[in-house]
């Protein structure tokens, strides 16, 4: 069956939720995608689309970057999620591939992550230690990954990289 994403609509909310909640089991990740909508703190959010049913969602917001060095534009890749009994299958990795490509479109410098390195890896994102950048949250060095969106985008930049408030209450 054919996936399509597309850019998420005011209409999609609801669904988005049910979306993050039933991916993780919890409401937290469908309450900081709720939260960030809510104060327009977010910059990208796809959805994945089967036969007019949301599969998957991914969201990018803004994120801060503590450093006597230069500011550069970042976003942090989180929430993702995909139905359950559709997860394994690809849509997933589509979502954040066409996320990459939106973000790159839109002029961000990169896109960091906190997640597991085996599967961050395959679309680029290393250690973000390797640029001297660190996670506000205590998170192994490994868990804390950086993608450059154009080569040397990261070049002297840094420091301490700070999520959204709402990121704290998950």
């Amino acid at each position: 069956m054919s996936v399509v994403i597309r850019s998420e609509t005011p209409g999609d909310a609801a669904q988005i939720r049910t979306v993050n909640e039933r991916a993780f089991g919890r409401r937290a990740e469908a309450d900081l995608a709720d939260a960030l909508r809510g104060r327009g703190a977010h910059a990208i959010s796809l959805v994945a689309e089967q036969d007019k049913r949301l599969v998957g969602h991914v969201l990018f917001t803004p994120l801060t970057l503590e450093s006597g060095g230069r500011q550069f534009a970042a976003l942090g890749l989180a929430p993702i999620a995909v139905l359950p009994e559709l997860q394994n299958q690809g849509i997933g990795a589509q979502l954040v591939t066409y996320g990459i490509v939106e973000c790159r479109q839109a002029g961000y410098e990169c896109v960091l992550v906190l997640g597991r390195p085996d599967y961050y890896a395959r679309f680029g994102f290393v250690s973000a230690s390797r640029y001297g950048l660190r996670c506000e949250y205590d998170v192994p060095e490994e868990a804390f990954m950086a993608l450059e969106l154009y080569r040397g985008a990261l070049v002297g930049s840094s420091g301490r990289v700070r999520y959204p408030p709402e990121f704290r209450q998950v």
